[in-house]
């Protein structure tokens, strides 16, 4: 079995300085390829691409701006191993990654898999909240976060490996940003092939964002989840609506004041100091406690709010998606 690890990247050099330098360090026995596919950036990466000719097996491409689905689906083509690997250009990998997957797969085979994301030390206080917000078991399940409880889980393109058969038969990733992970899990699964979470093997996902970005970033996720569901509707949940009832329940917590009922607020009131507390006890750090908080209401309302206006506008109304969120769709 030949890895090949897949890269897009668009206007990140440095991310990529770092990504590469923590796979010079692999303890990986075997050898591997890298591809890295430059989408169309003004900012090109290939100088510090030639810096590490001849310590990783590296082909570098530069294309078109086409977004980061097509850009993985140029990579997958252009490689030649029989298994794919695709990281975000976000991400630092352990040197025991691609040592776990080779372990897992022949532990028990499957033709798509999805790693955890973790936070180093050196990460900023807001990279850590962020992270906690998009992987703790009070926010998201854990589903980003190593939960070993999914039965059905949807590998995130930052951290997944693909296999050149299942590539093949399914075609790839869709235009759709953000979105086309969880889609192509869907496809796959459609088409008979088996995903499955990998809990040991994690990257750590450094997250360049601010505020600002994390909230359009969670905003476009709640648009893209009723895309999905009006395109998969067998595999619709409840859950999905939890951010957007969690927004309209807190509105309705506060109304309620006017008539001196306050439980409901008591409760939002104790899940965000749970919150706090288990945010600074997990990273040791009241501070970032402090800012987990903030993060989980940006994660929530962000998300709430797209996925409200997206399930109106695709579910209600009937609009085609192309034409009520032309933005999240790339020409290609």
């Amino acid at each position: 079995m030949i890895f090949s690890l897949i890269i897009p990247v668009y206007n990140r050099p440095d991310e990529v300085d770092e990504l590469l330098e923590s796979l010079t360090k692999s303890d990986y026995n075997e050898a591997f390829e890298i591809v890295l596919v430059e989408d169309g950036s003004s900012i090109p990466c290939k100088d510090v691409v030639m810096n590490y000719q001849g310590k990783l097996n590296i082909s570098y491409y530069f294309k078109e701006n086409s977004g980061p689905g097509d850009s993985r689906n140029f990579g997958m083509q252009k490689a030649r191993g029989d298994y794919f690997i695709i990281f975000d250009s976000d991400c630092i990998i352990p040197p025991n990654y691609l040592t776990e997957v080779r372990k897992e797969l022949n532990t028990q085979y499957v033709d798509c898999f999805g790693g955890p994301d973790k936070a180093l030390a050196s990460f900023s206080n807001i990279q850590k909240a962020i992270n906690f917000a998009m992987t703790s078991f009070l926010t998201t399940g854990g589903i980003r976060g190593g939960s070993e409880k999914i039965t059905k889980f949807q590998p995130r393109s930052f951290n997944m490996g693909i296999s050149k058969k299942a590539f093949e038969a399914s075609k790839g990733f869709g235009n759709i940003h953000p979105g086309e992970d969880p889609d192509l899990s869907i496809r796959l699964w459609n088409l008979g092939f088996e995903t499955r979470l990998f809990p040991d093997a994690f990257v750590y996902h450094k997250r360049r964002i601010d505020w600002e970005k994390f909230s359009v970033q969670v905003h476009k996720f709640g648009i893209a989840r009723p895309i999905l569901n009006s395109w998969y509707p067998e595999h619709n949940k409840l859950t999905f609506f939890f951010p957007t009832v969690f927004i309209v329940g807190l509105l309705i917590a506060f109304l309620l004041l006017i008539f001196n009922f306050d439980i409901f607020l008591q409760l939002y009131f104790v899940y965000f100091v749970i919150i706090f507390l288990t945010a600074s006890i997990q990273n040791k750090s009241i501070k970032i406690g402090y800012l987990s908080v903030i993060a989980v209401w940006k994660q929530f309302y962000g998300y709430g709010t797209g996925f409200l206006e997206s399930f109106v506008k695709i579910i209600l109304l009937k609009k085609k998606p192309q034409e009520a969120f032309p933005r999240m769709f790339f020409k290609v």
